[in-house]
This record gives structure tokens, sequence and C-alpha cells, in this order.
């Protein structure tokens, strides 16, 4: 692999892959309105300490996620770019703390920790992921930080004044952590150092190097959890059990899904490596291991891996975003793998992995082509042309790239391979299925909206897309229809209660305010709501299965 060239080309894929897409879609419903619209309001309010969402309290995150986004926000102004930004920037430091951390144990001539930051930046759940607007992007990038630092902690003079202020800085970005996540900041540190400080032998070290993370991580934490216990002296009850104990234990928490559902998502999410898993296995079994700095990286990064993925893995409530602070270290072990040692891995086992995504892309394009010029209508997934042509043009091109890799030395190899997935990965965004857009993403339908909605107008929604509304109405003071959902806590507040109608009192309510009345909900709910509702005035949609707007 020539160094020079893909230190070149890495900054430029970055640009292109994680700040290139970040305005082309509108913001999804619900995840990336939440987080654009919390923020929005700690703007619009003044209140930095106190979460909120449609002027409710919203205790469900602490508040350094929030913050970041609000920055944002007051940099850029309120779009798209700003939302997306912080998770994209998170994902490009966490890329940096990678070569850092590779560079420690194999030195700036080690071509595998270029390898490892492109391993990282190209797999298919930290680039989806990284340009989404949700705080596991910067969760991950400060738990990265905490264990690179704790590591290059563990590699000094025990108690000398480096490894101190290591262990310290460490606290801090531990606390950083919390303040984003809540208490999965300190589980995830603690399973991996545990176990790798055990496996060194320095059992007596997992007592001695705790004290100083734990003051650093208390004093970041300390001010704003004071705050926001004297402003509402509820948070921490509800942020710890609610939050925390019941999704993690509880049968009906949100997003329950079982055992096994990481193991089954992993692959999908780390693909195109996924498929040179096999080579990189072979690479690390066949490795000399004498003692030194690499091996206890390879040691520090499985530990870094298994025990955090097994404790998600134990969680009641999973979504795929979870596991991101898992990538980092994956994406260390698969380059060191491939390049170490490469005498030990054949030829034909990297080639294999080559021609299994080459005919996944060659599939996949003529899968696609096929149902949109052959298949019935049904089988369409795009109404342009434009999208699915540009699409499946990735498609032929990642082909042929994978195709001349095979006649490249190994290094190049490699490099061609993330390339070509790269092409895929940077089109995604640009070829969203219409379908997609108008089930996910109500803004379009908003805008087109927002001349015939004047502020005196009062605006009932469901709870699906309340956040979205917020956020492209500009307004805290929406009605909530059937159901409060995560909202439920803030509307239990006494004086919060007037602000949540059944169907049958939202029916009155619309006869009550003639032309002074707006519901926006899913088709869906407005289904459930109809026999409640008198005949609207006009009803925009965006289609048949979407958003809609309906004047009364």
């Amino acid at each position: 692999m020539t160094q020079k060239i893909v230190a070149a080309l890495l900054p430029i894929l970055f640009v292109i892959l994680y700040l290139v897409p970040l305005s082309v879609r509108p913001l999804f419903d619900q995840d990336e309105t939440r987080y654009a619209e919390v923020p929005r309001e700690m703007i619009a309010t003044v209140d930095w300490v106190v979460p909120r969402l449609n002027g409710l309290r919203y205790f469900e995150k602490p508040v350094l996620g929030y913050w970041l986004t609000a920055i944002s926000l007051k940099t850029f102004g309120e779009n798209n770019f700003a939302v997306r930004l912080p998770s994209a920037l998170a994902t490009g430091i966490v890329a940096l703390l990678i070569f850092l951390l590779c560079s420690s144990c194999y030195g700036r001539e080690a071509e595998l920790r270029w390898l490892a930051v492109l391993v990282y930046l190209t797999s298919l759940g930290v680039t989806a992921i990284g340009t989404f607007a949700v705080l596991d992007p910067p969760l991950a990038l400060f738990l990265t930080a905490t264990l690179t630092t704790f590591f290059l902690a563990s590699e000094e003079q025990p108690h000398s004044t480096r490894e101190r202020i290591l262990l310290f800085v460490a606290g801090l970005l531990v606390g950083c952590a919390f303040l984003t996540k809540g208490f999965l900041a300190f589980a995830v540190p603690v399973l991996a150092v545990g176990p790798y400080l055990l496996a060194q032998g320095r059992w007596r070290d997992t007592l001695r190097m705790l004290w100083l993370p734990l003051v650093g991580a208390v004093l970041i934490s300390l001010p704003w959890a004071i705050l926001i216990h004297q402003r509402e002296p509820d948070f921490w009850n509800y942020f710890f059990w609610t939050e925390h104990v019941r999704r993690f234990f509880s049968q009906s928490a949100q997003h329950t899904q079982p055992f096994w559902f990481f193991l089954a998502v992993l692959p999908a999410m780390f693909m195109p490596w996924t498929l040179l898993l096999p080579a990189a296995c072979t690479g690390l079994w066949k490795l000399q291991k004498p003692a030194g700095p690499q091996t206890r990286l390879i040691v520090f990064c499985l530990c870094w891996f298994f025990f955090p993925f097994l404790f998600f893995s134990a969680s009641n409530g999973k979504l795929v975003t979870y596991i991101l602070p898992c990538f980092p270290p994956l994406a260390i072990l698969t380059a060191i793998g491939l390049m170490s040692n490469r005498q030990n891995i054949k030829a034909k086992s990297v080639q294999y992995g080559i021609i299994s995504l080459a005919a996944l892309a060659i599939g996949a394009c003529i899968v696609l082509t096929g149902s949109q010029l052959l298949g019935p209508e049904t089988l369409h997934l795009y109404d342009q042309p434009g999208k699915w042509i540009v699409l499946a043009g990735s498609l032929a091109l990642m082909f042929l790239l994978l195709v001349v890799s095979m006649k490249v030395t190994r290094d190049r190899q490699l490099v061609l391979y993330a390339l070509s997935f790269s092409l895929v990965l940077f089109t995604a965004p640009f070829a969203m299925p219409t379908m997609t857009l108008n089930m996910k993403a109500p803004g379009p339908l908003m805008q087109r909206n927002l001349a015939h909605i004047s502020p005196d107008t009062t605006v009932l929604v469901g709870e699906e897309n309340i956040r979205a509304v917020c956020w492209y109405l500009k307004r805290d003071d929406i009605l909530i229809i059937e159901k409060a959902g995560e909202l439920q806590y803030g509307v239990n507040y006494g004086e919060a209660k007037q602000r949540f109608l059944s169907p049958a009192a939202t029916g009155d309510f619309v006869r009550q305010h003639k032309g002074k009345a707006v519901i926006i909900a899913t088709h869906k709910e407005y289904s459930r709501w109809q026999p409640f509702l008198p005949t609207p005035v006009t009803l925009d949609r965006n289609s048949k299965d979407g958003f809609l707007v309906a004047y009364y």
C-alpha cells in the first residue's frame, strides 16, 4: 500500500462520504427531527440546562449531545447540514483516534494504521450512522477516546506523571460520554478495561487505575448534574430507573429484540469487510505474537469488542446503532489480520471475498434494472428513472473496480476493494427511493404547507411526527392526539395535561375552531381518528401511506 496515496485519499474520502451527503435528503422522522428540535428549543428559550421537546420536559438523555447540535445550529443555521454535522465530525475524529492507537503500537511507518482507518470509514454501518443525526456517533467518539487514552496510559510506567495525566484525561472523556447518553458510558470502558488488565495479569491495577478516571468523570459531570437536580429534582430518578434499568431488563422495553439480534445484523453493518473476515481471522490466528505493544493492542481490541458486544446483546432494548462503539476495535483487528504476516494468508482467501462482493454487486444491479424495466409496477422501488440509473451505474462500476482489483498487488487490492464499495455508499443518499422518503421524511410536505399555517392556527398532531412538526413550524405549543409516547413524562406534569387530547376530544376541538385548526399526521394515525373528525376543508398528503395535512 502506498502510504502517501492513502494518506491523501482518506481526507477526500471522508469529505465525499460524510460531508457532501449531509444536506441531500430531508430529515428522517423520528430520530433526526428529535435531535434537531431539542437543541432548537434550547436556543430559542436560552435554557441550556433542561432538555425540552414541544415545550415539555424531555428527560430521556443528558445534554451534551444536544449542546453539540445547538452549537452547530448557531454556527451554520437551522438546516439539515448543521443537524447532521456533529455525527459526521465525531466519526472523523474516531478515525483519527484509530490512526493514533495503531501508530502508538506499530510505528509511523506501519501500513495497517491507514488500512484500519479505511476499514472503519467505509463500513456500511459506520457510514450510515455517521451521516445520521443521532447521539450514537458522539457517544462512540467519547468512548473511543476514553479507551484509546486508557490504553496509552496502560503502556506508560506505573505511577508516572504521564500515566496519571492520561488516566485523568480518560476520566474527563468518560464524563463527556456520560453527559451524552448516560450511565452506559461507564459500562463500556469497565467491560473492556477490566478483562484486559486481568488478561495481562495486572489485577491489582484494576483498582489502582480507577480513582483518577473517576475523579475526572465526576469533575466534568457534576456541574450540570447539580444544575438539573436543582431545576428538576425528579430528573435523576426518571433517568436512572426508566431510561436505564427498565430499558435494559424490562420485557416491555422499547425496541425489544432477542439476544442474537446484534449477531444477526453485524455482518450487514460491517460490509464490505465482512467478506474478508475469514482472511483477517486467518492472519490473526497465524500471526507471530511476541510479547510487546502490538500483542497487547490485539488483546485490548478483543476485550473492547467482545465484552461490550455481549453487554449490548444482553439488553432487552436494542437498536442497530447501539453497537457502533464496537466498530473501532473491529476495524483495527481486521486491519491487523489482513496486513500482518501476509504470507500466512493465502491469496485466494482475499480473492474469495472480492469475488463474493463482485457477485453481490452485479446481482443487485441486475435485480434493480430488471425490476424497474421488466417487473410489474408493484416491484418498482423508484418512480424517477434518474435515481435508479445512478444506483445501477454505481453497482456496475463497483463490479468493474473489483475485477481490476484481482490483477493488482495485495495492498492496492484492498484500497480498490474499499473504493468500489464507497461508490455505492456515496450514491445511496442521492438515490433514496421516493417511497422511503414519503414514509420517513415529512419535510417536503411540511415546507409546502408552511405558508398556509399561521402562528395563531392551532396545530394538532399524533405522537409519531410531533418532532418534525415542531422543527419545521418552529413551534413548541403543539397539541398531541391519542398517544403521548416518549412525551408522556412531560405531559404528566399538571400544567401540560391540557396539551393532550383523545380522538373524540380532537373532533370536538376542530369543530369549535373552524378555520383555525390543522391536523398533521401519518395516514395510519388519521385513519384511526377519522370516525371522530369532521370532513376537512382541504387535505394535502405526500402519498397514500405517508404523511398528511388536514385543514378544518
